[in-house]
């Protein structure tokens, strides 16, 4: 808690804007959906035949997983607060359509026959009677819809869309504990004090129903919550005998190389092997995992095991491998293996539009124009020790707006025209059909990023042929190269175990 504490106090302001901006995309899907909820609930209270299909529809809705709703939008409505919205009132339209229709539909038929009995029309039945009489019911639906969008609006910093889920994502991509349950506290805070504002004024309208009982259903979702983590647990701890554990982090080029690895050591060791494919957080939570045993081999990058893992200051440069190497094995009890070739360091691109307009080709030429613009990137690159601080602390880059996006959207929020500057690597496959320009580092912030293997030495001492896989993989891939396969995933739509076979089978390393 003092952890907590000392972050939210810290960072107040970070904390405060995602607040702001939770609020703001909370809100505006709510008032969507009570508008056009309670108008749907009440049209379909009073057209029976209309309540069953569209209940029926809405309750389908319901039902998709919020990130496949998010995905299905983007083309569409792009990345950003726009597609939040609409995805955050879908999910709120159920139980305000629901709501609105079991309260109108439960008033009691003998007060409406006597409304009738007195000469009353139907418009005046439900706006004197039906609907003041469902308003308890309505109300109840309503704070229910509220907690819930509110929880659920975290799910929009996955496409750009700010509040305060940016803190949940970003500490979980870096392992940061602290920011990602603040991240959560506030949210939980915030639909509590909704919930309880709400809760006033649907007490100010029980004048003909008793006192409601409050369900505690914060017990019930942490037990919930703990019993799925338990199982999870329980299910990542549970390795079959002499199989290889492979982790990769959440990037094409690195499940593509995961299907590689898993390719040959089953063709060459009989060993049987299990990918774990996009680990969130990439390596500050993979390394941690590779220090229990619970992963055995994964791919990595020679500058982030510098300044990531072994915490180093300054540039890397591949002079230090051998420091690292002994460094590694030294501390960790690890080795890096079967080094690939390529060099997947970060860039720097912006729009072609942007480059054109202010005649940038450099860093420092984007220097003078960033104040005008705004910059993108996925959640861990604003919180790495190399990372958004440290780039712009070396440049003097003070962009105008910042958005956290995650790293598959990057290229889709550029095309879009959602950011002008977005942190890019180089054999990134997007590279090649996207509207930018990569920039040159002319002051050489960005240290090598050679590709290689880390293997705990206790696996390869236990399984010695793996050596002749690790040695069949060194020096296989440029940076050229290896763009082009990720631009085959990403691009052209193939899987990334089709794509490793079929470059292992031209490589002539798969029979």
């Amino acid at each position: 808690m003092q952890n907590i504490w000392n972050m939210l106090a810290g960072r107040r302001e970070f904390f405060a804007k995602l607040l702001l901006e939770h609020l703001e995309i909370s809100l505006i899907a709510i008032l969507i959906a009570i508008m056009f909820g309670g108008l749907s609930g009440i049209l379909i209270s009073e057209y029976e035949r209309a309540s069953r299909p569209t209940l029926g529809v809405i309750g389908f809705l319901y039902t998709i997983p919020s990130i496949s709703m998010l995905g299905f939008l983007i083309p569409f409505s792009g990345v950003g607060n726009v597609t939040a919205v609409i995805a955050l009132t879908v999910y709120a339209l159920l139980p305000m359509v629901r709501a609105t229709h079991t309260g109108i539909t439960n008033v009691d038929a003998g007060i409406l026959e006597a409304a009738k009995g007195m000469g009353s029309t139907r418009f005046q039945m439900l706006y004197k009677i039906k609907i003041p009489l469902a308003m308890p019911v309505i109300m109840s639906g309503i704070r229910n819809m509220v907690t819930m969008t509110i929880a659920l609006a975290g799910i929009a910093s996955f496409i750009g869309a700010g509040g305060l889920g940016v803190a949940i994502y970003r500490g979980i991509t870096t392992n940061n504990t602290a920011m990602t349950m603040a991240g959560s506290l506030l949210i939980a805070v915030l639909a509590l004090v909704v919930d309880f504002i709400l809760g006033i004024a649907e007490k100010s309208m029980q004048r003909t129903r008793g006192k409601a009982k409050r369900k505690n259903r914060t017990v019930k979702v942490t037990a919930a919550v703990l019993c799925l983590a338990l199982i999870v647990a329980g299910a990542l701890n549970f390795h079959k005998k002499d199989t290889i554990q492979i982790a990769t982090k959440p990037m094409t080029e690195q499940y593509i190389l995961g299907e590689m690895l898993s390719l040959l050591i089953e063709q060459d060791t009989g060993l049987e092997t299990e990918v774990t494919q996009g680990v969130g957080g990439g390596t500050s939570n993979i390394q941690p995992a590779m220090e229990k045993g619970e992963f055995d081999i994964y791919p990595e990058y020679t500058g982030t095991g510098w300044n990531m893992v072994l915490k180093k200051n300054g540039l890397y440069t591949e002079d230090l491998f051998e420091d690292m190497e002994k460094e590694y094995k030294d501390k960790y009890g690890m080795q890096w293996e079967g080094m690939y070739g390529f060099n997947n360091t970060y860039g720097l691109a912006v729009r072609k539009e942007t480059a054109r307009q202010y005649g940038l080709k450099t860093y420092s030429d984007l220097q003078k124009v960033a104040d005008k613009l705004t910059f993108g990137a996925e959640y861990d690159f604003f919180e790495r020790e190399d990372g958004y601080d440290a780039l712009c602390d070396a440049y003097g880059f003070r962009f105008g707006n910042t958005m956290d996006l995650d790293i598959g959207l990057k290229y889709q929020a550029v095309n879009q025209g959602k950011i002008d500057a977005v942190i890019i690597f180089t054999t990134d496959g997007q590279l090649s059909t996207s509207d930018v320009t990569v920039l040159e580092d002319d002051l050489q912030f960005y240290p090598s990023y050679m590709c290689g293997n880390v293997v705990r030495s206790e696996v390869l001492k236990e399984h010695p042929q793996l050596q002749d896989v690790f040695d069949k993989v060194a020096g296989i891939l440029t940076d050229a190269r290896m763009a082009e396969l990720n631009n085959k995933v990403e691009a052209e739509g193939m899987e990334p175990a089709d794509v490793a076979k079929q470059f292992l089978k031209e490589s002539g390393l798969l029979r």
